[in-house]
């Protein structure tokens, strides 16, 4: 089995900051770094060192050959990413000195992605498969829509969010993710409960206060308390975990198991500076065993 991730790479420069900035406000950064990102780039790392077989569909510019050797290091099928002529995508990163951050992205070659790049991708895929995405590519209706008529279990990361974007998607999901203000201003969107949304499994990140899971088929609605930790980088915590949990999913482990796998990559991950470049893998979860 494997997992497909039709997901955004770029190359994420961060600034440690005092603070993070206000309107009109001019300040000078106490550190800098560049390493591997995207949302995408993120989950397929998690994925992989989560002993699954990641495979990523995605695009970079001539300047982003480097992140694609570097998932290559991770453990990632690159097979499908493709060169574009526009810059990769960048994410610059304000990380304040209590771990929040700020991120300003510019999308660059992951809107340049088209239905054609993705069927060829999704050729080898089967309903034993898993297809995951996020809000950060182009032709997400189209890959869910292939996806969906494989028989693949289909999993939307719903960041950055946009309510459009989730509704137009909803229909063909079995797995959707969100944080609680994504998880509210849908709600909003749709004038539904989270429970009455057309989706089987709904899965609420709810920071310091853990994860709420809703089973539509069988009205469970369960919340999983948060692994206490002290947080220095909160960045590329929630694709860490998503992408744990997918890839616990494609090892056959019930939801509660994956969900709790999850949960204990992310804790670790808040501990630490930076994306994919410090993503724990199984044996760090496995030897950390939070509690």
């Amino acid at each position: 089995m494997a997992v497909f991730n039709l997901g955004s790479i770029n190359a994420d420069l961060f600034y440690q900051v005092p603070h993070l900035l206000a309107p009109g406000e001019t300040l000078a950064s106490t550190d800098h770094s560049r390493g591997l990102g995207g949302k995408g780039a993120n989950m397929s790392v998690a994925i992989a060192r989560a002993a699954a077989r990641a495979i990523h569909i995605g695009a970079v510019g001539a300047d982003g050959r480097w992140a694609v050797e570097r998932l290559l290091e991770y453990g990632v099928d690159t097979r499908h990413i493709i060169e574009t002529d526009t810059p990769t995508g960048h994410a610059v990163i304000m990380v304040d000195n209590h771990g929040e951050n700020a991120i300003l992205l510019f999308p660059g070659a992951n809107r340049a992605l088209t239905e054609t790049h993705i069927e060829t991708a999704l050729a080898e895929a089967t309903e034993a498969d898993t297809f995951l995405f996020q809000n950060e590519t182009s032709a997400q209706i189209e890959a869910a829509t292939l996806a969906s008529a494989k028989g693949m279990r289909v999993v939307y990361a719903a960041a950055p969010f946009d309510a459009g974007a989730v509704q137009a998607v909803l229909p063909l999901l079995d797995i959707l993710v969100m944080n609680a203000v994504e998880a509210q201003q849908l709600s909003d969107a749709t004038g539904s409960a989270l429970a009455d949304l057309p989706v089987r499994d709904v899965l609420v990140t709810l920071g310091s206060e853990g994860c709420r899971w809703i089973n539509t088929d069988e009205g469970k609605d369960q919340t999983f308390p948060a692994i206490p930790v002290t947080p220095v980088d909160t960045t590329g915590a929630g694709d860490t975990f998503t992408g744990f949990l997918v890839a616990g999913l494609d090892r056959g482990l019930p939801m509660e198991q994956a969900i709790s796998l999850g949960q204990q990559a992310g804790a670790i991950m808040v501990t630490r500076h930076g994306t994919a470049d410090v993503i724990p893998d199984l044996k760090d979860v496995e030897d950390a065993r939070l509690s």
